[in-house]
């Protein structure tokens, strides 16, 4: 895949799944050949709890934030868990954050979304002076934070952000060290997100950007139906506004249309058209299809592990 890392997502949405098999799914992702595992942080575990105990189940894999919202948790105390789990994870993290959505900060939570940009610049200037430096001096308009992070050891954590709107993407390249996307194809990655990201990043001086991509993808012989499915279940992405821009960019109407889904050949072809769009990581956001959901699954898993493995 020209150089592109296949990471696997670690769902864990449900709280069913009891801890010691989540992270036996660690081990699992890493014993595979995946590049890395990513935890999404949504209403049931915490991410970074998660990695940290999974980074003493594992010793090679990556382990990274899909994302950890931002709106919720102060700066320093974000900078202070991703430094104590990097340490746990012996310096494998990568810490994905995100503001989220209004509807959750506001609706969800009862606080305010006010300048979700803004708020992530100030952010990120804060989170990445005490994990850079371990100490911070910033006045800005949403913070003022005068901290300094006792850390035992000073390992680099790379940060990435959900760089989705036009100043987000600026963001992302001059302050992070990339994306991490979520339901956003191809062409808008391609034309639109990593040219704005990298110039960003070269304008600023710095190493050029992660881009991490994250789709929902299925190994099977009816893709129309595997597409339709996924557009059922995932629904709530096409009414999200910063999703359904990035939809309305992709000239799609649903989810299911900028999933992967087919047999092995178009699995193939359509992570190097990710590739060739500047993707440097995939997260596959494996869906179960067809009569034996779990089967189907395990199959489209064992296909990705193939791939990451060369």
């Amino acid at each position: 895949m020209q150089g592109m890392r296949i990471g696997v997502g670690l769902g864990f949405t449900s709280p069913v799944e009891s801890l010691d098999d989540a992270l036996a799914r660690f081990r699992e992702a890493e014993a595979a050949g995946f590049h890395t595992a990513w935890v999404p942080n949504i209403f049931s575990r915490d991410a970074l709890t998660l990695i940290a105990l999974g980074g003493r189940e594992t010793s090679t894999i990556e382990l990274g934030t899909a994302v950890v919202p931002t709106f919720s948790r102060h700066p320093f105390y974000m900078a202070q868990q991703a430094a104590t789990t990097q340490e746990a994870t012996r310096g494998r993290l990568v810490l994905g954050l995100g503001p989220s959505h209004k509807v959750v900060v506001e609706d969800l939570l009862g606080l305010s979304f006010e300048k979700p940009a803004r708020h992530v610049r100030e952010y990120l200037t804060v989170l990445r002076a005490l994990l850079d430096t371990g100490r911070v001096s910033f006045e800005g308009e949403t913070y003022r934070v005068n901290a300094q992070l006792e850390r035992p050891e000073a390992l680099r954590i790379p940060v990435l952000i959900g760089g989705l709107g036009k100043v987000m993407r600026g963001i992302a390249g001059s302050l992070a060290d990339g994306t991490i996307t979520w339901m956003t194809g191809p062409k808008t990655l391609g034309d639109t997100l990593v040219p704005a990201i990298a110039k960003a990043a070269a304008q600023a001086g710095r190493k050029a950007p992660r881009i991490v991509c994250g789709l929902p993808i299925a190994l099977t012989d009816d893709p129309a139906g595997a597409r339709e499915a996924m557009s059922k279940a995932m629904s709530i992405y096409g009414t999200l506004p910063s999703y359904r821009a990035m939809l309305d960019i992709e000239g799609v109407t649903s989810p299911g249309d900028i999933a992967i889904a087919g047999d092995r050949r178009e699995i193939e072809r359509s992570l190097r058209t990710l590739a060739d769009a500047g993707v440097t990581d995939f997260n596959a956001a494996i869906f179960g299809f067809g009569s034996d959901r779990a089967a189907a699954a395990a199959r489209t898993y064992e296909l990705l592990a193939q791939l990451a493995r060369g």
